[in-house]
């Protein structure tokens, strides 16, 4: 089976966003891929976090990826930290990167943008992102649109390494679904849905309760008029919308347009709420029996272990390449 490499950062909650662009599609890749998904607390750190914060929401996400039907038979789930040869590797691939690529990052231009003081694990974020996904030697990664540059990079280092030390690893290539890639902000559709957004009224988090979520999206942004009509260059804020609806709903923004013909937004919103709802309350029931069981630390052991035994074959591999004693 080829292989799938992906990961999910526990500083903020995880969004609606990311049930819909990357989780959902985790769970559909495992039935026919071997893969590896992982919660990247080593990213997380390239800015301050509060530690009990970190490591709650570390927690946090661990269930939630298993809660929305990542199978620890199937996929190994795993804390980035736990298997140390993803910061090894991380180190060898920034010194076979150059410092112009990383500069070019436009995430890191974004992030670093009118800052005094820049973090460094800011600047080098995308080589160990690299490694990641290049000791797993992993043949597909889930990005979003915001991460095709880092994936760029990461080619252009297999590449590199490859010829400069003839190396064997995978060039990866992204896999980026049809539909569902790109879940908008409730206040700004011209604006991804972000855990990193400091207005929590822009994103529905997945442990929102319902009354909350009911009121996000009734001061969910609207465009003038009051037609429900799908149209994302005209009327980008219900369009938006409607692409939730119908992701809650397993309906086709068709049918939803059509459901909604000349109803307007009041009654829209209000079902719209419903349909969130009911779409997130099986998977918080999950999550919360799966926090309560005490199996979690178990999965995270194993899904390591078996992360290990593959990072550990690709990192020995790469250090004989390039020279090192290894021990023997």
């Amino acid at each position: 089976m080829k292989r799938v490499l992906s990961g999910i950062q526990p500083s903020g909650q995880l969004t609606l966003g990311n049930y819909i662009g990357a989780m959902q599609n985790f769970v559909k890749l495992q039935e026919t891929h071997q893969c590896f998904f992982m919660i990247v607390d080593l990213h997380a750190i390239t800015l301050p976090q509060e530690p009990a914060a970190l490591r709650e929401q570390s927690e946090a996400v661990a269930a939630l990826f298993l809660a929305a039907g990542i199978d620890p038979a199937q996929a190994s789930v795993f804390m980035q930290s736990h298997v140390p040869e993803h910061a090894e590797l991380g180190w060898i691939m920034t010194t076979a990167s150059y410092m112009g690529e990383l500069e070019r990052m436009t995430q890191y231009k974004d992030k670093s943008a009118g800052k005094e003081s820049i973090p460094a694990g800011l600047f080098v974020y995308p080589t160990l992102m690299a490694a990641d996904i290049l000791i797993y030697n992993a043949d597909l990664v889930p990005v979003g649109d915001d991460q095709k540059q880092h994936l760029e990079l990461t080619r252009d280092l297999a590449q590199r390494m490859n010829q400069r030390y003839d190396t064997e690893l995978q060039v990866p290539d992204p896999y980026i679904p049809q539909t569902g890639a790109r879940i908008m902000s409730l206040d700004d559709a011209s604006k991804k849905m972000s855990k990193s957004n400091p207005n929590p009224a822009s994103y529905i988090a997945l442990l929102d309760e319902p009354d909350v979520i009911r009121k996000k999206i009734s001061r969910a942004t609207t465009d003038s008029g009051r037609e429900v009509r799908y149209d994302p260059s005209e009327k980008p804020e219900i369009s938006n919308l409607m692409a939730i609806y119908a992701h809650c709903a397993n309906m086709q923004v068709s049918d939803v347009e059509r459901a909604y013909e000349g109803q307007g937004y009041g009654a829209f919103k209000k079902d719209l709420a419903e349909r969130v709802v009911e779409a997130l309350e099986p998977l918080q029931a999950r999550y919360h029996d799966i926090r309560q069981s005490g199996e979690l630390h178990g999965i995270l052991r194993k899904g390591a272990a078996e992360a290990r035994e593959v990072a550990s074959t690709t990192l020995r591999h790469i250090k004989d390449k390039m020279g090192f004693v290894l021990p023997q």
